[in-house]
């Protein structure tokens, strides 16, 4: 019998064998429990096949249900219709796939999924068309601002839809509704949804001038008022399509949900979600791998502990979009480690059914063979970090135009390595969520550049230090309003301490930061630990001139810019100044930080050691309290913590390589003995405590509510489990 007849007949040759794969090693009790939750609370490990047209027929079903069973995945997103149909559709100018024939290559690997116990998900892509579809409805295809139809930039033979028009809000809304009526998967997740660019077509000209009198704008350029109201009425459209194909599905099955891939506003993606897929897939450039961590936190921060699943590809993600490609094992395991520790579930994506190259597959396999193992360990109720680092959409969107106001990303990023090679755990923290209730786990906040701040916001963080909370801010935090606004004064100039000058000097060549012990008793600060030998280092790259309004010690205070040539006039005219470049003040039970240059910036830039080592004291100084977790050690780890129902977790991910900045990791590099001290939740008592990863049962020491133990050796990921007696 050939492929196609084989799948024609809907053979079930095989097929009980996958029967109760997703939990076969879980207990009766437990098993009963997850079919109690909610579908989108209950898989743990997902596969997405993404097929391509020339599958049906031509790849083995058989081939990936096997391979489903043997790496215990319990959730699995298929590809189903858009620019493709991989079933018998039965929607005119829904293209079905030239391979299909008579066929539901869908269908088949929907149903024996289920009898696997998988939940399943479907996919669609309605990013692009056919020719036949431009002849019938031309006005369905984007349009450039040259007022030309748009061809697809990688395949000419298709047109780029509009997001925004009818293709998708009644076109798509009929290919989902087919969908849910064939296949009752539990949710739609769509890829390419929100458009690619402004659309010039009819119906976009038409929406943007009803709702803002404008005409669309000629240029993408976030601090254009026209392009902000075009982005603000895009927000509006896109919620408007995602609710129609939610309210849709539900229909359809109510338990159903549609999920967007990626909103273009995150505290909406948090309010409307109660599953997400997240599609960082993998590294490009220099990001470094603690950016998938970084990704889930912000999701966390306006989702809360809703389910997140990453998407990680097994292939390259860089700008040549080698599809059919294979990363490093060990870059493969960095990734998912990095989402795993940081409370987001595995999804590997494989892009067309027929397998060019296997490389990656006994890896995955052996990432989540081990995470089915231990998985009520990875069932997290709420992170236990102390420390928040804010984020801001807002600043994003309406802040800069001036030359220090350029690569603001660039302050999170140096404070978010800072954090992690201080081996600080952490939280994200959404600007627009300030209020008590979020604010509530965190004794600490880090504000690196949020700009532009309401006053409502402002008082809302005076709110947070007057509590017993603690401050730490860089540049020109609060110096904006929330329409990126310049102030006469910083929002938060009470609180800071200082008065804004009126002027930011940069860039700064050749100037320092002189360091100094307090003159009464010869004590270095704090915040010096480490450097009390460094008479001085150097300065940010840009500072705010600021005055200021109390009395504060004097640690770091700047000496000014100086001629770097000729040689012979390299000395500074300046050798010392009273002009502090860091203030710190208590405040009741919490203490403020503040930097008027763009510390954190400038050392995501340089990488300079003696700036991450200023801020990591400055970090500690402002928190005043003994971290949840200490670990020291050789190394640079990324460290988090979980509560579980009976248990809590400690993840170490070994981040020590030196293609850490620049992907691909060739080979994991093991780390030696970590010594760890863990911060005993009140009113909990130790069971007993295990290494997950290696299988290893350590000796530890329990005093105070501390837990103390060595970790022996650390490969890609460690996980210590300290379980709670009941």
């Amino acid at each position: 019998m050939k492929r196609r007849d084989f799948i024609k007949a809907g053979s079930l040759i095989g097929s009980a064998a996958y029967m109760g794969n997703a939990h076969s090693f879980i207990s009766a009790s437990t098993r009963n429990d997850l079919q109690e939750m909610p579908w989108f609370n209950r898989a743990m490990r997902w596969a997405q096949l993404a097929f391509v047209e020339s599958d049906p027929g031509n790849y083995d079903p058989d081939f990936w249900l096997d391979y489903f069973k043997r790496i215990h995945a319990d959730g699995v997103l298929l590809s189903a219709g858009g620019v493709v149909a991989f079933y018998p559709t039965a929607i005119p100018l829904h293209h079905r796939s030239n391979w299909l024939g008579e066929e539901d290559t869908l269908g088949y690997l929907v149903s024996r999924c289920r009898r696997m116990g998988m939940t399943v998900i479907l996919r669609t892509d309605p990013h692009a068309a056919r020719q036949e579809v431009y002849d019938a409805h031309p006005d369905w295809i984007a349009v450039t601002g040259d007022g030309e139809k748009r061809r697809h930039w990688a395949n000419p033979d298709l047109w780029v839809t509009c997001a925004l028009g009818p293709y998708n809000f009644d076109f798509m809304t009929e290919i989902h509704e087919e969908i849910m009526q064939r296949y009752e998967p539990e949710a739609i997740f769509s890829n390419r949804w929100a458009g690619h660019g402004t659309c010039y077509c009819i119906h976009c000209q038409k929406h943007f001038k009803a709702f803002s009198g404008l005409d669309l704008p000629q240029k993408e350029d976030r601090l254009d008022p026209v392009y902000q109201k075009y982005n603000e009425w895009r927000i509006d459209r896109l919620r408007e399509l995602w609710f129609l194909w939610d309210e849709t599905i539900r229909h359809r099955k109510p338990t159903a949900r549609y999920i967007p891939n990626g909103f273009p506003d995150k505290l909406i993606t948090g309010k409307h979600s109660d599953f997400f897929f997240a599609d960082q897939q993998a590294r490009r450039g220099v990001i470094p791998p603690w950016s998938n961590g970084k990704h889930a936190k912000e999701l966390r921060a306006t989702m809360g502990m809703k389910t997140q699943v990453g998407i990680f590809s097994v292939g390259l993600e860089e700008q040549y979009r080698w599809k059919d490609s294979v990363q490093s094992d060990a870059e493969i395991r960095l990734w998912v480690a990095e989402g795993t520790a940081n409370g987001i579930l595995p999804c590997f994506v494989k892009f067309g059914g027929v397998i060019f190259d296997k490389r990656w597959m006994d890896g995955v396999a052996n990432i989540y063979q081990t995470y089915h193992s231990q998985e009520k360990y990875l069932r997290n109720t709420r992170p236990l970090a102390r420390v928040g680092v804010v984020y801001s959409e807002q600043t994003n969107r309406k802040y800069g135009g001036q030359p220090w106001q350029q690569q603001i990303q660039d302050h999170g990023y140096g404070m978010y390595h800072a954090l992690v090679e201080d081996r600080m755990p952490f939280e994200m923290v959404n600007d627009l969520l300030l209020d008590e209730e979020h604010l509530h786990p965190f004794k600490l906040l880090i504000l690196p550049n949020i700009a532009a701040l309401s006053d409502a916001q402002c008082e809302q963080l005076k709110k947070f230090v007057e509590k017993g909370g603690s401050l730490l801010a860089t540049f020109e935090t609060s110096l904006y309003d929330e329409e990126g606004q310049p102030r006469g004064e910083f929002g938060l100039s009470e609180l800071l301490g200082v008065n804004y000058a009126g002027k930011v000097e940069g860039p700064m060549q050749n100037s320092y930061l002189r360091l100094k012990s307090d003159p009464d008793n010869r004590r270095f600060h704090p915040v010096l630990e480490g450097l009390e030998d460094a008479y001085r280092i150097i300065n940010t790259i840009y500072r705010v001139e600021v005055n200021p309004k109390d009395r504060f010690p004097s640690p770091v205070t700047l000496i000014p810019t100086y001629p770097d040539l000729p040689m012979e006039d390299v000395y500074p005219r300046v050798p010392d100044s009273d002009v502090r470049e860091l203030y710190l003040k208590e405040v009741g039970k919490g203490r403020v930080a503040y930097f008027p240059g763009d510390m954190d910036r400038s050392f995501w830039q340089i990488m300079n050691v003696d700036h991450g080592n200023l801020l990591r004291n400055t970090i500690r100084w402002a928190l005043n309290e003994t971290p949840v977790i200490e670990v020291e050690g050789a190394g640079i780890l990324d460290t988090t913590v979980w509560r579980q129902q009976a248990s809590m977790t400690v993840h170490l991910v070994n981040l020590t390589n030196p293609m850490m900045m620049k992907g691909p990791c060739r080979e994991i590099i093991p780390l030696s003995e970590q010594r760890v001290t863990i911060q005993l939740p009140g009113g909990t008592e130790i069971a007993g405590l295990q290494l997950l990863m290696s299988g290893e049962k350590p000796e530890y020491t329990v005093k105070d509510g501390r837990v103390k133990l060595t970790v022996p050796k650390i490969l890609d990921h460690e996980i210590i489990a300290v379980d709670f007696r009941v």
